[in-house]
């Protein structure tokens, strides 16, 4: 963005300019008003995926009609429905990547998410004005796949008035110029495909190769929804299961590798000095498998979060962040992995774990 002379989004600010923004952003992002605002629009796409499922399942399963089974790699589908939720909740409007035929911009657009999601590893790596100077194919092909996506959210503000979702809220509000809400609002949705994509791959994983568990979360899905009058919102408090068990899975398989801070004064953490402005990182990985933190680590166990808010334990849940500066796309996230596992459960999908030979 630099580079370019391009607006930045709120999580590359500091101080009072990131303040400002953020504050404003989480009205619509992160309160709970804002989340029954968008949680139909995931549900919708929820929902379009378990049937899109079923009718895979149907068509290209083998066995008897209404019980089916095939082997699948749920990788692409679950990739695809989360491009799809965030843009239906951030632009207001769905992409068609569930129908038979998706227009030609979005094919375009979900190949630009992909290679900036291949490019982006190694660039972590190498110093950026180098790979310019060079005129890299890794930096061309990166950059190219951010300026596509950049034009696509510049179209979806401009194209025909009518401001929905959380874009419709920011540009209604006024409060930000619409170069800043553009750059927010595509790093929200580029920012929030593979991080719900694979941890829901890993929740179905745990939940195939522990049987127990899937019966439970289903059980208690089940009575929740029958109890929700079609309410979504009243459908997931009823059943906090699916919150433990997407906790459960950030727990083992963290998407982010370290929750990092500069502290802006000097503290003593575990009889260590650290002078202000240090780098000071935790580490999920070895966290969320340390016996000292969990009982029983091993164990794939979503109750143990019902019992550690009951206890007051809650903190050790970091695949978020806290505080502040926590994940702006957490809420999002959170309900949208939640409602995909919540219709999973309710349309008699059962995932079964295939060991390799």
């Amino acid at each position: 963005r630099t580079l370019s002379h391009a607006v930045c989004h709120s999580s590359l600010m500091n101080g009072t300019e990131w303040r400002a923004d953020r504050l404003l952003l989480n009205r619509e992002v992160m309160v709970t008003s804002a989340v029954r605002r968008f949680l139909p629009l995931l549900d919708d796409v929820a929902q379009d995926f378990c049937r899109s499922l079923r009718h895979r399942v149907e068509t290209e399963g083998v066995g008897e009609t209404g019980q089916r089974s095939m082997t699948l790699d749920p990788s692409p589908d679950l990739f695809r429905f989360a491009l799809e939720a965030s843009c239906h909740v951030l632009y207001g409007e769905r992409i068609g990547l569930f129908s038979s035929s998706p227009s030609e911009e979005a094919e375009r657009f979900i190949w630009a998410v992909e290679r900036m999601l291949a490019t982006t590893p190694p660039l972590l790596y190498l110093p950026p004005r180098l790979l310019l100077a060079l005129r890299a194919p890794l930096w061309t092909q990166h950059a190219t796949a951010w300026d596509h996506i950049f034009s696509h959210g510049f179209c979806s503000v401009t194209s025909d008035g009518r401001f929905l979702g959380v874009l419709g809220q920011l540009m209604e509000a006024g409060q930000l110029s619409s170069e800043l809400i553009k750059a927010n609002i595509t790093e929200l949705m580029a920012g929030g495909v593979d991080t719900t994509a694979v941890p829901l791959q890993f929740a179905l994983f745990e939940m195939a190769r522990n049987p127990g568990v899937q019966e439970r979360v289903r059980a208690q899905v089940l009575s929740s929804w029958q109890q929700a009058s079609g309410s979504p919102q009243k459908a997931l408090q009823g059943a906090p299961l699916l919150k433990g068990t997407i906790k459960e899975t950030l727990r083992l398989y963290p998407v982010g590798i370290t929750v990092q801070r500069y502290p802006v004064r000097d503290i003593v953490l575990q009889n260590y000095h650290v002078p202000a402005g240090t780098l000071v990182q935790v580490c999920l990985y070895p966290l969320g498998r340390s016996p000292e933190v969990f009982e029983r680590p091993e164990r794939f166990e979503p109750s143990r979060w019902s019992l550690d808010a009951a206890s007051g334990g809650g903190f050790r849940s970091l695949a978020f962040g806290f505080g502040s500066r926590q994940c702006v796309g957490r809420r999002i996230a959170e309900n949208e992995m939640q409602l995909l596992l919540m219709h999973v459960s309710d349309e008699g999908f059962t995932t079964a774990h295939k060991p390799s030979s």
